[in-house]
């Protein structure tokens, strides 16, 4: 039988792969555009009660608009690994198509919302949208072999950018409805309702289905992977990478009000630079995963992000300690005591350092100062015709030692914090595939849910630290130690697999915790 050839000469089988590769990139596109759709839904609540708060339309405590931006953030954490193992059961394409259009319902509700209840269920309900992230790694998944699949991965992890397009976007949206009536703010959950219809109409019909192999099992075996210490281990991973990221979107604007004194006009754009940038290079990480391997991207992630961490810690502060103060060379009797000079009746004089009070409100001002910047000066602690003896104190020395925490540097860092963290939740869901290809859905479903979990903690985490200290920083110190802690576990686990006389291709499968 003679084979046909394709005008250039490629056998048909390469001409099958060129349109499977079309096919999974135009999948990829839409299921991050879907993921950004359902990511931006999820993230509604933080813009939306601001303002209805803000508008007097609702007097809400402190404690009550925290539940309410909060709530779709735990109902979508929970949710991730059904939504994974439905995936593997069923296929993500039908999974992802539902969970979309099940959010639209509750998020077209918020609009007829009058009561604190209405809207804690309304959140529930269109929380759902956070799940969506599950779904789509596992439907990602399938579609890339091991060479791309972190690439791919990082790529479809950019959906994350619907966070920062809600808090862009959605204020100017409420402005706009809001400009003849305050209650025009109801259309918006009604347009975000109407556009998650639409997204999973285009998912649908843009989309074929693909199950991963061997997802098809019992609810027992599918579930199985999550007796193994490394699905937790990874899980801790991503409660840091995409927990951190989470929380930090929320954090930095009261953090940039608070410490900077920065309007919120200016403070949400500042705190969207650090939400696009770790969205914006979590494809980069997926490919280096592919280039590198994932481990050793997850690996370096951690310890920059540990640096970037320390170099956050020190706070904007001003100390006063003792400087090197004036003695006296000989037994005397105190003749001339000032500011300027204190002189002894044994001939000796000694020129003091004067405070400047110039130079002191210097240091109020906003000079972008980067080092810690000091200033000394010496007050006398005698006064004339006074007896001293050889060694005592004429004029005690004061150091005042001034660090700005130049908010262009703390936003450079925070950047390359972002950078960071964008890498380690790219290699995060690239070691998934590799361990557990059959179990992606459920595997990725568990290590969604710790890493939602930590976006829900860990903005409760600073607020107590906070509260107890009452150093914006602390929240530096805490981010430190957790990511210090899954390095060392990362690090004693690599150090007894290489101490293993295992071959390569046994250490993929073979780990001792």
């Amino acid at each position: 039988m003679s084979t046909t050839r394709s005008p250039a000469g490629a056998p048909p089988t390469t001409k099958a792969r060129r349109d499977s590769d079309k096919l999974a990139w135009r999948i990829l596109a839409v299921n991050t555009l879907a993921f950004a759709a359902c990511f931006a839904a999820w993230m509604l609540n933080g813009p939306l009660v601001t303002f209805l708060v803000d508008k007097g339309l609702f007097a809400w405590s402190r404690s009550q608009i925290g539940m309410l931006i909060a709530v779709p953030v735990l109902t979508g954490s929970v949710l991730r690994l059904p939504a994974g193992a439905l995936c593997d059961r069923f296929g993500g394409r039908v999974v992802f198509t539902a969970l979309i259009l099940i959010t639209a319902v509750p998020m077209f509700l918020v609009s007829y919302a009058n009561r604190y209840a209405d809207f804690v269920l309304a959140g529930l309900g269109f929380g759902i949208a956070g799940s969506a992230f599950a779904a789509g790694v596992a439907y990602t998944s399938v579609w890339f072999d091991k060479a791309r699949v972190g690439t791919a991965l990082g790529i479809f992890g950019m959906g994350n950018a619907g966070a920062a397009a809600t808090s862009m976007f959605a204020p100017l949206l409420l402005r706009w409805l809001t400009a003849k009536d305050l209650e025009g703010w109801r259309t918006l959950p009604k347009l975000y309702a109407v556009m998650l219809v639409a997204t999973a109409a285009a998912f649908w019909f843009l989309t074929e289905d693909r199950r991963a192999e061997g997802g098809g099992g019992g609810l027992l075996s599918r579930l199985a992977p999550l007796g193994r210490i490394r699905v937790w281990r990874f899980g801790m991973y991503y409660a840091f990478f995409f927990g951190g990221f989470i929380a930090l979107s929320q954090w930095l604007i009261p953090y940039y009000v608070n410490v900077y004194t920065l309007p919120i006009v200016v403070a949400g754009p500042l705190a969207g630079v650090y939400s696009l940038s770790s969205s914006g290079f979590r494809a980069m990480g997926g490919w280096l995963s592919d280039k590198i391997g994932a481990r050793w991207v997850v690996y370096w992630s951690l310890a920059v992000s540990m640096v970037f961490c320390l170099l956050l810690f020190p706070a904007a502060m001003v100390i006063h300690t003792p400087g090197r103060g004036v003695l006296a060379d000989a037994d005397a009797t105190v003749t001339v005591a000032n500011d300027v000079e204190i002189r002894l009746s044994n001939g000796s004089t000694f020129a003091l350092k004067e405070k400047n009070p110039a130079h002191l409100l210097d240091f109020t001002l906003d000079r972008h100062l980067i080092l810690p910047t000091a200033t000394q000066w010496q007050e006398p602690v005698v006064k004339a015709g006074q007896s001293v003896r050889k060694g005592d104190l004429l004029a005690a020395g004061t150091t005042r030692i001034f660090f700005q925490a130049n908010r262009l540097v703390f936003t450079g860092l925070v950047f390359l914090l972002a950078v960071a963290m964008g890498f380690g939740m790219a290699g995060v869901y690239t070691l998934i595939p590799a361990y557990f290809p059959a179990e992606i859905g459920v595997v990725g479903g568990l290590v969604g849910v710790l890493g939602g979990l930590g976006g829900f903690f860990l903005p409760i985490v600073f607020g107590v630290l906070l509260d107890y200290s009452g150093l914006w920083t602390t929240c530096w110190i805490f981010l430190f130690l957790v990511a210090a802690t899954c390095l060392i576990w990362m690090h004693v686990v690599i150090h007894r697999m290489s101490a293993t006389k295992a071959t390569e291709a046994d250490r993929l499968v073979i780990e001792p915790l």
